[in-house]
């Protein structure tokens, strides 16, 4: 009388979907946390540390949006071609 209980579709953590949550998180945390660049020193071209650091920042971030886009990208591939489908 007992049944094995159905699998729903839910999310899925793989190694993959790690590090695409890694890459979005990291810029958070570097700009949330305040107290470790909240200085003048060492200065780069004549702009305080603050500034520049910021500034790298919005670099950083958008490199590693685009890398968890891709990666993204091809888990989705990868998934969808495991179910069989070629929906895109």
């Amino acid at each position: 009388m007992s049944q094995a209980p159905e699998t729903t579709g839910g999310p899925v953590v793989t190694p993959v979907r790690v590090v695409i949550a890694l890459c979005l998180v990291a810029p958070f945390v570097a700009m949330l946390w305040v107290g470790s660049y909240a200085k003048t020193d060492p200065t780069f071209i004549g702009i305080p540390f603050f500034y520049w650091y910021q500034m790298l920042w919005v670099l950083v971030s958008t490199a590693l949006t685009m890398i968890a886009y891709k990666l993204w990208q091809r888990d989705q591939r990868a998934r969808s071609a495991a179910k069989g489908g070629a929906s895109q």
